[in-house]
C-alpha cells in the first residue's frame, strides 16, 4: 500500500449532505473483487445522463456537464470536499476503491459513515474530520477560487489552503502510523512477524499433537 504522508492537490467541493455508498459506486458495478477500475462509475448517476451498458464496455456515455467532477479543474482533483455522514449506507469496500481510482487521496468532511471510515484506512485512504465552520469556511473559499489547492499534512494533522489558512484535525495514533507507513491489514500483522514465530515455536514445544507438520 502505498504510503500517505503529505501533498498537495486540487480541492473538488461535493455539496451534499449523507452522500451513501451507493451514491459513490452504484450497486450493479460491484462484480471485481480488484481495487481498480472503478474510477470511470465513480458517482455514476450524477456524472452521466445515460445509462452504462454492462455489456459493452467500450460504451461512448452522455456526461452530465453540470456536475462538478466533469468540469476542469475538478476532473483532476486529489482532495473531496464533502458534507456531514459522507460515505453511509451499505459497508461496500468499492466505495473507497472507486474514489481512489478516480485520483482522489483525501476527503475533508464534519462526519463519516464508521465503515467507511475504518475501510478507508485499509486503502491507504485518508478521511479528515474537520470542524463544521471549518468545512463551511473551505466551501466558501473553493467556490470564490477555481482550482483551490490544499497541502495535506498527516504527520502534521493539519490541511491548509494555498495561500490561504490552515486546519488541524484529530486522528488516532494506530490509524495515522497505519497510512504513514502504507500498512494494509496483513502488513499490520507481518509487522509482528518474529513474535508470531517465537510464539509457534513455543506453542509446537508445549503441544506438538496440533503440529503433525512438524512430527514427520
Amino acid at each position: 500500500m502505498k504510503p500517505f504522508s503529505k501533498f498537495t492537490g486540487i480541492i473538488a467541493p461535493l455539496d451534499r449532505p449523507n452522500v451513501d455508498t451507493d451514491a459513490i459506486i452504484p450497486k450493479q458495478f460491484l462484480k471485481s473483487l480488484k481495487r481498480s477500475g472503478f474510477g470511470p462509475n465513480l458517482f455514476d448517476d450524477w456524472r452521466y445522463l445515460d445509462e452504462a451498458d454492462l455489456i459493452n464496455t467500450d460504451q461512448s456515455r452522455e456526461i452530465n456537464p453540470g456536475f462538478i467532477l466533469n468540469q476542469p479543474p475538478y476532473d483532476k482533483a486529489e482532495v473531496l470536499l464533502a458534507r456531514e455522514n459522507f460515505g453511509c449506507g451499505s459497508s461496500r469496500e468499492h466505495a473507497v476503491w472507486a474514489l481512489t481510482d478516480f485520483g482522489f487521496r483525501t476527503v475533508l468532511a464534519p462526519s463519516f459513515a464508521d465503515i467507511f471510515y475504518s475501510n478507508s484506512f485499509k486503502n491507504g485512504f485518508l478521511p479528515v474530520v474537520l470542524k463544521e465552520n471549518d468545512i463551511d469556511e473551505l466551501f466558501a473559499s473553493v467556490t470564490a477560487n477555481t482550482g483551490q489547492q490544499a497541502t495535506v499534512n498527516l504527520e502534521q494533522q493539519i490541511v491548509e489552503l494555498v495561500n490561504g489558512p490552515t486546519y488541524s484535525f484529530d486522528i488516532e495514533v494506530n490509524l495515522k502510523e497505519r497510512l504513514i507507513k502504507g500498512l494494509d491489514d496483513i502488513g499490520q500483522t507481518l509487522q509482528m512477524a518474529d513474535e508470531i514465530r517465537k510464539y509457534e515455536t513455543k506453542r509446537a514445544s508445549q503441544a506438538p499433537w496440533l503440529f503433525p507438520e512438524n512430527n514427520g
